[in-house]
């Protein structure tokens, strides 16, 4: 999960990329995707490439914090895995609902009318060094 990778991942032939640790976290220090994203947006904006953040969505302000560090989309996993086996197709569609207002919510909190109003000036590190973003 670094722009190295990504860079290289797109020499060779890659469309876009997906930044996710593919479950790293279980391991003691290992890097978040989130945290990983400003690194691999910087390395590879001249490209063009769509970067697709997978990892830790669980509410519409952790889009919102996807967005503003340059994903062009996220990866939604275990909220759709649990809205399934909730309530089936009906439980999937309303946990998007239910996404897409909380987007829209934290976007009206920040003050954007719109996604290209979405940039790195809404999120800030956390106060005392940790690795978690927090909208500011």
């Amino acid at each position: 999960m670094t722009g190295e990778d990504a860079m290289a991942a797109l020499d060779a032939g890659a469309d876009g990329i997906m930044v996710s640790n593919h479950g790293g976290r279980q391991l003691d220090g290992a890097l978040s995707a989130i945290d990983a994203l400003p690194e691999i947006v910087e390395a590879v904006k001249s490209r063009g490439a769509p970067i697709l953040l997978d990892g830790g969505i669980r509410r519409g302000s952790d889009v919102l914090k996807a967005l503003s560090l340059g994903a062009t989309a996220v990866g939604v996993g275990k909220p759709v895995f649990f809205s399934l086996a909730l309530d089936g197709e009906e439980g999937v569609v309303r946990m998007f609902r239910i996404l897409i207002k909380e987007l829209k919510a934290a976007m009206a909190l920040c003050g954007c009318e719109n996604i290209a109003s979405i940039g790195p000036q809404l999120v800030t590190n956390h106060p005392f060094g940790g690795p978690s973003r927090y909208v500011r």
